[in-house]
């Protein structure tokens, strides 16, 4: 017999699944949380976003006193790298939001279970020792590192980017297989703390999915920070030795390093729930399929996050996550997935949200382009930010409504929001343009390629 009861339980406490946690005990819904973890959070907060951002910062700081901070009028000398100090700040920074995150679910009054959540028969779960009922139950188990077919990731020096937030020193040469997020980001620290990168691409650029325009100017910019790219490299195999690893390519030379990243994206994390048992059958991608409520196949229980189709991003799982839990709770919930914004944390930052002009020109769109660099705007002069970066407003040729915003340049993961909430009522690109902007601030040059729609920016 099932030992306790609960309207929801959420298997998984990542931001997908303790946000979706919190908003349901905020409705009234007696709820229970499961991670196999001992520290809540999961991969955004203890091996991911967090401590890769904490590192980025980092590791930007250390880089800006070997040479950048001169032409401020501040001489640094004898600054020196403490990898085991910058690691130990970030692990603090891990403790401290983990911890804050059991703080939340407990003041929700949310049960905590840690240990391995697994499905019986009769649709109950079981935890270790415990097995728990509920009338509704949401999967948000995440996800985990993909590799390529014939690369084992258990091989010493073989990374995901779990070891690669967390190496003891700096490698003399790191190898990145794929030129997506993950490897863009911790490629650009490792690169700023002294080590040889070189990123493997299979495809013909770096960024697939965002807007070509961008990732090529972010290319360029990668380029001259000093990353080397060697893209349409197909990885047949990696090997690893007590001296090095070895990266063999199809109709290419054999490169050597001393680690290896593997980047080439993660993969729905279902593994080990009992699935089958109740008759849920991921699709060919390992994802579980779910309907506009975020519904499975059987019925009470939901699924949201990375374990679903559609982008693997921390924001989108959060969002999912409440729409679903509004749903079950009172019948109505909202998600606009042309709203959600996507945003890379090298620098400079790239971020995006609605379509791009890839998609635009694809389904036959007119439309109108708007563009302003950031070389132009003052902030960005004054704060040193103006080497490179631009904004980019996509709107609809007859109508005028914003389709799609690009940034490459400081900040651009915050400078995004405004446009995002633009797209979502429906605002026009001159709209954004007759928006006063404080001044001087960054936000002036989306202010300004939306003027550039029509023709008609004020300082280019």
């Amino acid at each position: 017999m099932p030992s306790t009861s609960f309207d929801l339980l959420v298997i998984g406490a990542g931001p997908a699944g303790y946000v979706s946690a919190i908003r349901a005990a905020q409705l009234g819904l007696k709820v229970a949380c499961v991670d196999k973890e001992p520290a809540l959070g999961g991969t955004c907060l203890r091996v991911g976003c967090i401590p890769s951002k904490a590192l980025l910062h980092s590791s930007e700081l250390f880089e800006q006193t070997q040479g950048h901070l001169a032409s401020h009028g501040i001489d640094v000398k004898g600054a020196s790298l403490d990898l085991k100090k910058m690691m130990a700040r970030k692990d603090g920074v891990v403790k401290t939001l983990t911890g804050g995150v059991a703080g939340l679910l407990k003041k929700n009054k949310v049960k905590v279970f840690h240990g391995t959540a697994s499905f019986n028969a009769d649709r109950t779960v079981s935890i270790g020792d415990d097995t728990v009922s509920a009338t509704n139950v949401l999967i948000a188990t995440g996800s985990v590192a993909a590799s390529l077919p014939g690369v084992d990731l258990s091989q010493d020096r073989v990374d995901t980017s779990t070891q690669a937030i967390a190496y003891t020193e700096v490698p003399e040469k790191l190898i990145v297989i794929g030129a997506g997020v993950i490897g863009l980001e911790l490629g650009s620290v490792w690169r700023r703390l002294g080590s040889e990168v070189t990123v493997l691409e299979y495809l013909d650029r770096i960024l697939p999915g965002m807007d070509t325009e961008l990732a090529k100017e972010a290319h360029k910019t990668f380029k001259k920070q000093g990353l080397k790219f060697e893209l349409g490299s197909k990885v047949t195999g990696v090997k690893s030795s007590s001296k090095g690893v070895s990266v063999e390519r199809e109709g290419a030379d054999t490169l050597t390093a001393d680690r290896v990243l593997m980047a080439v994206g993660r993969k729905p994390n279902t593994q080990g729930l009992g699935l089958d048992k109740i008759g849920i059958s991921p699709n060919a991608r390992g994802q579980i399929e779910v309907d506009a409520r975020f519904k499975t196949t059987v019925d009470g229980v939901y699924a949201v996050g990375d374990v679903v189709p559609g982008p693997m991003l921390a924001h989108k799982a959060e969002e999912e996550g409440i729409a679903c839990v509004e749903m079950i709770a009172t019948g109505h919930g909202h998600l606009d997935y042309q709203t959600i914004p996507s945003v890379v944390y090298t620098h400079p930052e790239i971020a995006s949200v609605g379509r791009s002009e890839d998609d635009l020109k694809r389904d036959g769109v007119d439309y109108k382009a708007g563009r302003f660099p950031f070389a132009a705007n003052g902030r960005a002069r004054a704060i040193d930010a103006a080497d490179s970066g631009s904004v980019k407003v996509l709107a609809d040729a007859k109508t005028d409504r914003v389709l799609g915003v690009h940034i490459i340049g400081h900040m651009a993961g915050d400078l995004i929001a405004e446009c995002g909430a633009a797209i979502a009522y429906g605002a026009s690109s001159e709209d954004i343009a007759r928006t006063c902007h404080a001044h001087p601030t960054l936000s002036e040059a989306v202010k300004e390629a939306a003027l550039a729609v029509d023709g008609r920016p004020i300082h280019i």
